[in-house]
């Protein structure tokens, strides 16, 4: 028997107000917050993942999708004339298999451990349940979370809270010093840089791609519009395989310069690699990844990183390590279903 749609199946509050925590004031989110939290970003990154921190322009774009609603979707901690925490529940639109809520956001190290961050995640459930609720569609709801394994506290309060630990997710690096394979893509298959004008065409393989990935749903035109836009994307260092006018495999790749001090070194990241299913394990991807291995040297990258599901039904994990990437860090994805 099929499920109820989720307006039925998920229990939401009416209304909706942060546990109160000592010395904190907390208030809606605007865009003219958008600074502060990048400071915060960038202080958590700091001891959550020092190697990357969110640019400015990625979270400023988070506050102004179409389908967020900013006063009721993002929420600030004030504590001694500074932001110290910050959470937005992002819930895209166009579903298609799951209504997600991604839960966003986090406490400044300074105040950890003084009970924020529960006051926080309450708050973000809440407006997840919220925009769970408002689906009249009979699918799975899923409330979303990350976490850093450099921040175990944070993987112990979403458990606290009943999330699952669903899945776990590596990051892994390479030294571009180092041989890069020379690899064709088989025939009729021809490589072609990315670029603005295929960028339609690389969405509907993204999602065609994805359609078997945990978790994932289509990417809507919006966001995407905005990804492949974004300042830290640098299509020169990105490709494609056709087939004919059809994309059937990409690799996408960021460069942010503000990480490089962090890094010690210039670097290049993979925001996406996707081949569609009926071309997997013919060597497209490994040939895409040796173009954009290439290109990345050659712009003069020291090293290139990209995340990957551990438990990736494609065998992602192996295709990076028989390219030469190794393990640095990892994360969790943390659930809560309905």
């Amino acid at each position: 028997m099929p499920n109820p749609p989720l307006s039925e199946r998920v229990d939401a509050p009416a209304e909706l107000r942060p546990n109160p925590v000592s010395g904190v004031a907390w208030r809606p989110a605007t865009r003219d917050d958008v600074d502060a939290i990048t400071a915060l970003s960038a202080a958590m990154a700091a001891v959550d993942h020092p190697e990357w921190s969110e640019p400015r322009e990625e979270i400023d774009e988070l506050l102004t999708l179409s389908f967020v609603d900013l006063a009721r979707d993002a929420l600030i901690g004030e504590s001694e004339g500074r932001v110290v925490a910050f959470g937005q529940a992002l819930a895209p639109f166009e579903p298609e298999t799951i209504v997600r809520s991604q839960l966003l956001g986090g406490v400044h190290p300074d105040v950890r451990g003084r009970g924020i961050g529960r006051s926080l995640l309450a708050w973000l459930e809440g407006r997840g349940r919220q925009q769970l609720a408002a689906s009249g569609l009979a699918v799975a709801g899923w409330l979303m979370a990350n976490s850093e394994d450099r921040n175990p506290g944070a993987a112990r309060l979403f458990e606290r809270a009943g999330f699952d630990t669903a899945r776990y997710f590596a990051q892994l690096a390479r030294r571009l010093d180092e041989p890069i394979p020379c690899l064709e893509l088989p025939e009729p298959l021809r490589l072609v840089q990315a670029s603005l004008d295929l960028s339609e065409a690389t969405r509907a393989a993204k999602n065609a791609a994805f359609r078997d990935h945990w978790g994932s749903q289509p990417t809507p035109k919006e966001p995407w519009d905005n990804f492949m836009t974004a300042g830290t994307r640098r299509l020169d260092l990105s490709f494609l395989a056709l087939d004919g006018d059809e994309v059937v495999g990409l690799v996408i790749v960021d460069v942010n310069e503000d990480d490089w001090a962090r890094q010690g070194y210039p670097s290049s990241y993979i925001s996406l690699v996707g081949v569609i299913s009926r071309w997997r394990r013919r060597g497209v991807a490994p040939a895409l990844l040796a173009q954009t291995l290439r290109a990345s040297r050659d712009a003069g990258m020291e090293r290139i990183a990209l995340d990957v599901d551990r438990e990736n039904p494609s065998g992602a994990l192996s295709l990076y390590t028989g390219m030469g990437f190794s393990a640095l860090t990892t994360s969790r994805a943390h659930v809560k279903t309905f």
